[in-house]
């Protein structure tokens, strides 16, 4: 079976794999999604006792629907919840845990459920239609959910759930007004995957109500079904109106108090947390250069403000904050930006937490001291941007900054706590997958199994940082490359914010591999605009995404070509997909000379046709930058006249024709622009895709995308041998 196939199969070598780990608050469990075996997709609930270091099954999906029932079936709503999570997963999507960790709740062909993972039942619980993000109270007792669409069922009522079986109404109303759920850009934009938060007692909610009346519709339809409906979509296109977002505090006996902060100057909640002291929330403005971190007086709804976040560019908060330190101090992430310093960095009501040395990813929980209040536990890279590292920092007030490393090998970590457990995720080029170990304390219980399938080949990419920027940089070549054999060059591409190609994990280079083997030199650039090196690095792109990122990948090719004469830079290809589908159509549109053919897929072909607060946080308002955004358009850019037909160069644009994040008009658009001006170009519509382009067509893709490129990369003749 060769690679497309095998990855197609096997979700990428995923199937199998723990996801979704999370530790009990007591420490005495370790909860994970996982799968039966390498080819089903189907994830069920298990659990690792961390007193024996066995595993239990907890909650099998064919088990509890039936083994005639299908297991992927998603109501419209959970299809588009896990679209936002870009979760191709079927069977159990997500589940959520009470506080102690006793009491796990989730959703299953649009069931709920609830399992008890201290004695190992579990009931279903009869719910009022399809069910949308369950939540347990913190102890457990009560459930809360969200309802999706359905006959005599409308979208978007958030309903409690009693000890005794009654359901209740917390919220409702019609003419598209949601309750609970995130609207499209706090999924997409903003990683806000929820939309209520129990009170720590359990004796409230607070939740948002989403008002889309105000979004214009548009219509989604697969052309492969005429006789299905098209799909209406509330989207906010770059320049329009926004959901209006509110939040309220509902008590379970009816009580209602509003949340009040200044929505019109604030229009964007990103992050809200409900733990120790009051609720604690981050707002910012719609140019998103600056923000508030708010905590609310529960009693009255009035907040008080306790940080302010401010960038002439734009705002990036850190995932995990804000959040209350136990010593009722506020943690908060920013930026330090004088006196010299260019970091990424944690603050306690305003103290230094992290050292400036250290580009922090995301606060994962608490570490308990042997002394004094508990420490943080935090992702963050240390000068190597391809390497992702465990962090124990201190936050006892005096002594200074002190953050000491926990991880020690090569590779890209990420970890779960919950008590005197610390569950390690690591990635490394030097295995496949990720290893999950348990540790209590000093002693280490065990790992959870893989079950997923591995590649039979191991990649060799050579990661380095090259031109006076130090742009992290790879080459691939094949794995039995000759030197002084030279090589057509596949450029890789993505080099959107917020994402990174370049890491010292094996799964990052699998696929690439596989380019490498068919004959390709691959080169993979992160350049400006990409995260893990430091603020100024990630914000040079700002109103000019185009010009920045396009230099940073043409002149790192160039100095990798004066590194590896191997690379035959008079036969370059470039290929990707969303972002990386824009920056490939770019590429082959203005450097023809260098660029002789291009795979885009899914390409933001205008950004005036994407979302508000992407388009708007990269390039500001349409109506302030009408040029900006014509700069940045492939429509506008195909529309020039071709002077010279030998520099044409051929695209092919592939789109899924229900994306509903990056719609099909785009491709359309654009291919229509190119045939105006007899640009050579293909079109491949993938009927039924999202932008995901899931069940393994994204993979069965390469073979049609390796004729594309052999076909106008001449020399490229070899057989697959991977």
């Amino acid at each position: 079976m060769d690679f497309p196939e095998l990855a197609a199969r096997t979700r990428r070598f995923s199937h199998g794999a723990p996801r979704a780990v999370s530790v009990a608050g007591d420490g005495a469990r370790v909860i994970f999604l996982r799968s039966a075996g390498p080819e089903d997709s189907a994830d069920a609930l298990w659990l690792l006792d961390v007193a024996t270091g066995a595993e239990r099954l907890v909650a099998d999906p064919g088990t509890l629907l039936g083994a005639q029932a299908d297991t992927g079936a998603l109501s419209p709503g959970e299809r588009a919840r896990r679209e936002r999570l870009r979760l191709s997963a079927s069977g159990i999507g997500s589940y959520a845990l009470d506080g102690a960790g006793r009491v796990a709740v989730f959703a299953l062909a649009g069931r709920l459920f609830r399992a008890d993972l201290v004695h190992g039942d579990v009931i279903e619980v009869p719910a009022v239609g399809p069910v949308l993000d369950p939540r347990p109270d913190p102890g457990g007792h009560r459930l809360a959910y969200v309802t999706d669409t359905a006959e005599g069922v409308r979208r978007g009522e958030l309903r409690v759930v009693d000890t005794d079986g009654s359901d209740t109404i917390l919220a409702g109303e019609d003419c598209g007004v949601l309750w609970g759920l995130p609207e499209h850009i706090a999924a997409e934009e903003f990683g806000r995957h929820r939309g209520y938060w129990w009170a720590p007692d359990g004796r409230s909610v607070l939740a948002a109500r989403v008002d889309e009346s105000r979004l214009p519709r548009w219509h989604l339809h697969d052309p492969a079904q005429p006789a299905s409906p098209p799909t209406a979509v509330a989207y906010p296109v770059a320049g329009g109106p926004n959901a209006e977002v509110s939040l309220h505090l509902l008590d379970l006996d009816g009580g209602w108090v509003d949340v009040h902060w200044d929505r019109e100057t604030y229009p964007y909640l990103t992050a809200v947390h409900w733990g120790e002291g009051a609720p604690l929330i981050t707002v910012l403005r719609r140019a998103q250069q600056h923000g508030l971190v708010l905590a609310i007086d529960p009693r009255t709804g009035e907040t008080q403000v306790h940080a302010e976040l401010a960038d002439p560019r734009w705002v990036e908060p850190v995932p995990g904050t804000p959040a209350h330190l136990p010593d009722g101090r506020v943690l908060v992430g920013g930026e330090l930006a004088h006196d010299g310093y260019d970091a990424r960095c944690l603050f306690a009501d305003g103290t230094l937490l992290t050292p400036p040395s250290l580009y922090v990813r995301r606060v994962v929980g608490r570490l308990a001291a042997a002394t004094g209040p508990a420490d943080l536990l935090v992702e963050a890279s240390d000068g190597e941007p391809s390497e992702q590292h465990l962090f124990r920092v201190r936050t006892s007030i005096g002594g200074g900054v002190e953050a000491r490393r926990l991880t020690t090998d090569a590779g890209w970590h990420r970890a779960s706590v919950g008590g005197d457990v610390l569950v390690v995720g690591s990635a490394s080029l030097d295995h496949a997958g990720i290893r999950w170990t348990v540790r209590q304390g000093d002693r280490e219980v065990g790992t959870l199994r893989s079950l997923a399938a591995t590649c039979r080949y191991a990649p060799l990419p050579l990661l380095e940082r090259v031109t006076d920027r130090r742009l992290p940089s790879a080459v691939l070549y094949p794995d039995n490359h000759v030197g002084g054999r030279r090589l057509p060059v596949l450029l890789d591409i993505y080099g959107g914010p917020g994402h990174q190609e370049v890491l010292a994990a094996r799964s990052a280079w699998l696929e690439r591999q596989w380019w490498a083997d068919a004959g390709f030199a691959v080169v993979v650039v992160d350049n400006r605009g990409t995260p893990g090196i430091a603020p100024s690095y990630e914000k040079a792109i700002h109103r000019r995404l185009a010009d920045v990122i396009l230099l940073d990948q043409v002149e790192a090719l160039t100095a990798l070509a004066d590194k590896h004469p191997d690379l035959d830079l008079d036969r370059v290809g470039v290929r990707g997909w969303s972002f990386g589908g824009w920056l490939a159509g770019l590429a082959v549109l203005r450097h023809p000379e260098l660029f002789r053919c291009g795979i885009a897929g899914a390409p933001v072909s205008d950004w005036a046709l994407y979302d508000t607060a992407y388009s708007e946080r990269y390039l500001g308002l349409p109506a302030d930058g009408e040029d900006v955004y014509a700069h940045h358009s492939l429509v506008e850019l195909a529309t020039d006249p071709v002077t010279d037909p030998a520099q044409a160069r051929p695209l092919l644009l592939v789109h899924g024709m229900v994306d509903d994040n990056v719609v099909a008009a785009h491709t359309l658009r654009l291919s229509a622009a190119l045939l105006a001006t007899g640009r050579p170009h293909s079109v491949l519509p993938l009927t039924g895709a999202t932008h995901m382009a899931a069940g393994g067509l994204a993979e069965r893709l390469l073979r049609m995308e390796l004729d594309f490129l052999r076909t106008h990369l001449q020399g490229c003749a070899r057989a697959v041998t991977a």
